[in-house]
């Protein structure tokens, strides 16, 4: 039995809209990964920078009280 023309057309937009929902559904996938990755990358940049700050700090505080050590003398 043949389909009618409008049938055919109603699958075929149908199938249509299911490639369009999958192609949605992956891009969304892609740009939640990108901002996953993101998110990671400036999570790890400011802890090392905060690291950085703190090693800084550190160093500054010994040098000083090596300082105060040698004009104590």
């Amino acid at each position: 039995m043949l389909k009618s023309g409008r049938s055919r057309a109603e699958e075929q937009f149908a199938a249509t809209q299911k490639k369009d929902k999958q192609a949605l559904k992956e891009k969304e996938k892609a740009r939640q990964e990108s901002a996953e990755h993101v998110a990671k990358l400036r999570a790890l940049r400011l802890a090392k920078e905060a690291a950085d700050k703190k090693a800084a700090e550190k160093a500054a505080a010994e040098k000083a009280a090596a300082k105060n050590k040698k004009s104590s003398r």
